[in-house]
């Protein structure tokens, strides 16, 4: 039998990858369409789309902020569309694909798994340098949390435990120091590396990565770690197409010889001769966010809470996440306290307020999907609050904007510290302050409760009156 195939994968494959997951199967069983969902989440491929698959599917649709491989499915009709359309336009994706409208995706596979196609082409050159960077972002994360509560978790016997020359010295604590900084110290390599490889395909990886390294020795983090991912995966496409006049029997050559060792050595000096000036600029834009911590706190927790709420989860939210790692990675973990509070704040909004106006503005759903907020908000996953705003965005999403934005800067004010990068209210043995900053974010949240809930009960009022007219 002839169905749909899809795709969907988000850069932290914990939220956005489902929920498109689900909406593209209920909009295929509402259409009588057969559909399978390969999802790339954060633990590894689910569900995997077969070479069988292929060969009988009228169409793919790929939901997806990242590299999930799509030359695979050249020669068949190929919606490509950003993870947050597979959410909320899933009825539309079906329906076009079954219309038989949709263009064939043109190309052919290679070693690298990274021909453009036509309708890459098509796609804005915005929307291409963003699903790079998320593969970055999404392949790096891991080792950032992990590192990053190893760490945390060391400061529980003493901010100096794994000092051997301190009195606070425990060798369990320096042990877990010394895994944690392993993991949180190749964070770079790991971003620069796939953002490289979702480009330019393992010879893209291996010029990255050691870019990356050469990153993280002169300095130049995160910024160095950015330009280094896109020189080496472009590097390596234009390296690729020099050699493609060699002969086959030269192909071993040219993949495991001839490419990583022009990559490595190309991206590798660039790097050290940009590494001093990149990392000046790293310096001075750490330098004036720590200067605005203490100066202004007020208004970069402003900005802060309202790029966390902006698009949960999408690339603003991770624009302010990835500063706030950086930032925790040099032992500032002031702001990373600001940014974890505006993130954890939107699931606690929805969850306070269809526990406080029940009956009274949200339907049976939507008071289910409340106390499911809780959990969510706890284990800092913003991505909760996402059905409530897709439904009503110009009016739920400054809410929660407003909301985070209280949140993170009475953290700010009361200079709270926050040294793990995630994990929301697990990780509140070891905030500094853990009580005022649960406070500070259930302040924020119920003021947001209390804004959206008045807002639904106007909205249900206005819809009463209308019927009965």
């Amino acid at each position: 039998m002839k169905k749909i195939l899809a795709v969907t994968g988000c850069p932290t494959g914990i939220a956005h990858t489902y929920m498109a997951e689900e909406a593209l199967k209920s909009a295929a069983q509402k259409a009588g369409a057969e559909i399978k969902v390969e999802t790339n989440g954060a633990g590894g491929i689910d569900n995997a789309i077969t070479d069988a698959d292929i060969v009988n599917a009228i169409g793919v649709i790929i939901a997806a902020d990242k590299d999930v491989n799509p030359d695979r499915f050249n020669g068949l009709p190929v919606l490509e569309v950003p993870v947050k359309d597979g959410i909320h336009k899933a009825a539309a994706l079906i329906e076009k694909i079954m219309s038989g409208t949709v263009p064939v995706r043109k190309g052919a596979q290679n070693s690298t798994n990274n021909t453009v196609s036509s309708n890459q082409v098509k796609e804005s050159i915005g929307r291409q340098i963003y699903k790079h960077l998320m593969s970055g972002v999404s392949n790096m994360l891991p080792f950032v949390v992990a590192g990053g509560v190893l760490i945390a978790l060391s400061f529980l016997w003493g901010i100096y435990s794994a000092d051997p020359n301190n009195a606070q010295y425990n060798e369990f604590a320096a042990l877990l120091m010394k895994i944690g900084g392993q993991a949180f110290g190749i964070m770079v390599p790991i971003f620069t590396g796939f953002i490289a490889y979702s480009i330019g395909g393992k010879p893209g990886m291996v010029a990255g990565f050691v870019g990356g390294l050469i990153a993280n020795i002169t300095g130049a983090g995160f910024l160095g770690g950015i330009i280094a991912g896109f020189a080496a995966g472009y590097l390596m496409l234009y390296v690729k197409k020099m050699l493609d006049g060699l002969p086959r029997s030269f192909e071993g050559l040219k993949s495991i010889f001839i490419m990583p060792l022009i990559g490595v050595f190309v991206i590798g000096a660039g790097m050290f001769l940009l590494g001093g000036p990149i990392a000046s600029i790293n310096n001075g834009m750490k330098s004036f966010l720590e200067s605005l911590q203490s100066a202004n706190p007020v208004l970069l927790g402003i900005v802060i809470g309202a790029m966390c709420s902006f698009d949960f989860g999408g690339p603003v939210n991770k624009a302010a996440y990835v500063t706030g790692t950086m930032l925790l990675g040099e032992g500032n973990f002031y702001f990373m306290a600001g940014v974890s509070a505006a993130c954890i704040v939107p699931p606690f909004v929805i969850a306070f307020s269809t526990t406080i106006f029940r009956s009274k503005a949200f339907t049976e759903e939507e008071r289910a999907a409340g106390l499911v907020n809780y959990v969510l908000g706890s284990t800092h996953i913003t991505e909760g609050a996402i059905p409530f705003a897709a439904k009503d965005p110009l009016r739920v999403i400054p809410i929660m904007m407003l909301s985070s934005a209280i949140a993170s800067v009475l953290t700010f004010i009361c200079q709270i510290q926050v040294p793990a990068p995630h994990g929301g209210f697990l990780v509140l043995p070891l905030v500094n302050k853990p009580f005022l900053w649960v406070g500070c974010i259930f302040v924020g949240a119920l003021v947001g409760a209390i804004l959206l809930g008045l807002v639904r009960i106007h909205q249900n009022r206005q819809l009463v009156a209308k019927k009965s007219v």
